[in-house]
This record gives structure tokens, sequence and C-alpha cells, in this order.
């Protein structure tokens, strides 16, 4: 059984809005203001945030293309007896974002780690789809190729609301694929959750491909699959 130690620095893994400013907790931006420094995902994203929030602290990379090579520096920051922030571009660290790896690394390392509850965008999407939401599975995103068929064969038969992230310029082509599956379900899509332009289309998959076929497809995208 793995326990953390108490003499060493804290890795905070710190949700922040999906579009909304507003939507940050008093808690992160405490947590923000107070760290030696914050890992960002991308750091013109996280410096918006910042910038709005008056909180200048130091910002480092950490995404999906270095973090496999900069794990121990991390966690000798930590060992040293720093206290560390990640953040991801948006919502919450580890949720089809980085952060895993560096989490499953302190914990074998017996680093200490907190979580702060916050933003993510599956959860509103989920419950604005008015759909059942006591049982649900988040699949993230869908495999740009290997894979691909196969996870579409395993949503068609799941009896439970599932949900999906989708990038704007792959959506048609994912709802065109579900249509040879799930042709008899209802779906919600999700787009800019909490900003300006939040649209919620509901329907089955025929109507909604035709609404998107007729509109530019901008923003993040959730889809959401009835049982």
């Amino acid at each position: 059984m793995n326990k953390t130690k108490t003499f060493e620095g804290k890795l905070f893994i710190v949700p922040t809005p999906i579009g909304n400013l507003k939507d940050i907790t008093i808690r992160a931006l405490e947590v923000l203001k107070t760290v030696d420094y914050i890992l960002a995902e991308d750091t013109r994203n996280t410096i918006k945030v910042l910038k709005h929030y008056q909180i200048k602290k130091t910002l480092k990379s950490y995404h999906k293309f270095n973090e496999h090579n900069i794990n121990e520096n991390i966690i000798s920051d930590l060992r040293s007896g720093k206290n560390i922030a990640l953040v991801s571009d948006a919502g919450t660290p580890g949720i089809s974002d980085p952060g895993y790896l560096i989490i499953k690394k302190c914990i074998e390392e017996n680093i200490n780690i907190e979580c702060l509850p916050g933003p993510t965008a599956l959860i509103p999407a989920l419950v604005i789809s008015g759909f059942p939401a006591d049982r649900f599975i988040f699949e993230g995103f869908l495999p740009h190729k290997k894979g691909r068929k196969k996870r579409l064969e395993e949503i068609s038969k799941y009896d439970i609301t599932t949900i999906l992230y989708e990038s704007p310029h792959r959506l048609l082509k994912t709802l065109t694929e579900l249509k040879q599956y799930i042709d008899n379900k209802k779906i919600c899509i999700c787009r800019e959750l909490t900003k300006v332009y939040e649209t919620i289309i509901r329907g089955n998959i025929e109507e909604v491909i035709n609404y998107f076929n007729n509109k530019p497809i901008k923003g993040e995208i959730v889809i959401v699959i009835s049982k």
C-alpha cells in the first residue's frame, strides 16, 4: 500500500474553466497563487486565465509530446519541497488531456498529490442532454484509425448513455460512421459549452448530420448518445 510523505512538495491537479472564466473555483485560484510553478498543457492558454485573475507565476510546458521526458525533473522538484500545479488547456487534467503519467509517477514515488474538483465538459453535456445520467460511460476521443471500428461496434452494444469528445473537423465523419451502428438512438451535440456561442443540438443522427451539413463547425464538441 502506497503512503504519501509529508516532508516533500505536493502536486496539485487543478481544473480550469472549459470556457467561461468565472467557472474557476476560489480554491483553484488560491493554489495557482501559492505554488512554486505551474505545468501547463499550452502556456498561451493558461496565461489568459492567470492574467484575468492577476496571477503572476512561472509556467512550464507539460503536454503529450514532452511528458515522457520531463517527469524525472518534476519529481526532483517535488522531492526538494516545491509545490507544483498541473493544468490542462481546459477542464480537468488527465481527462482526455495530459496528466496520467505524472500522477502515476508521483504515486510510485510516494509523492503527495491533491486533486481539486472542478470543470470538465462531460458532466454538463451529460446533464443537459436529458438522457439518463444514473449510469453512463465516457469514451473520450475515438481512435483516428487503428481500433476505431472496434470501438464503434462496442459503443453500438452499450445500453447506457455514452459520451464522446470530438474535434470540429472530424464531427461529420464520426456522426456518419455512428449512423451505421446506432441509427435508432437519439444523440445530443454540445458545442462550446459555457461560452458565448454555446449550442445544444438534439435529435436522431440523421437530423443532426443535416443540421451540421449546413453550418460551419467550430469549437470544442461533446457527443452524448442515448441508451
